[in-house]
């Protein structure tokens, strides 16, 4: 029988994979790092769930979470395989979308991890008060940091 802790970790992950997944995808350039990370991201959810008080909403601390093990993976890590393909049955890889998709994950992927981690918690609609605090910073610094964002991958 699992205990209460393995199904709301199970509960959890399947609530969550795709956001986890996201924020993964975002800090690498191939598909099996996306999985590595995906990896580590889980154990640090695991090891990290009894120390979660719900200070912020659980969203909020995933997405933390993700971001945190992500950056320090990839200090850690500087490696380099075969290219991520889009797996999306909707798009097609010869599709405007796909190839708009891609750019806009190749211009992402030169960004400081820092700024990353603000867009993709921009590009997943959170307010600048959610991405404040999951981040760090004020909500003013998070406005701030948005428009150098946008036009630093503007002259990409």
């Amino acid at each position: 029988m699992k205990s209460n802790h393995s199904l709301d970790f199970e509960r959890l992950v399947m609530e969550h994979k795709s956001t986890i997944y996201s924020v993964c995808y975002m800090f690498t350039e191939t598909k099996s790092e996306a999985d590595d990370l995906f990896q580590e991201v889980l154990i640090s959810l695991w090891q990290g769930m009894d120390s979660f008080r719900g200070d912020a909403s659980l969203r909020s601390w995933i997405y933390r979470v993700s971001m945190n093990s992500c950056i320090s993976y990839k200090r850690k890590k500087k490696i380099q395989t075969e290219p991520l393909e889009f797996s999306s049955g909707v798009m097609t890889a010869d599709s405007p979308e796909s190839r708009q998709a891609k750019l806009l994950h190749e211009r992402i992927s030169r960004l400081d991890p820092f700024d990353r981690a603000i867009v993709l918690l921009w590009l997943e609609d959170m307010s600048y008060d959610e991405i404040a605090a999951i981040v760090g910073i004020s909500t003013k610094a998070v406005g701030v940091r948005l428009v150098r964002i946008k036009e630093k991958l503007k002259s990409l």
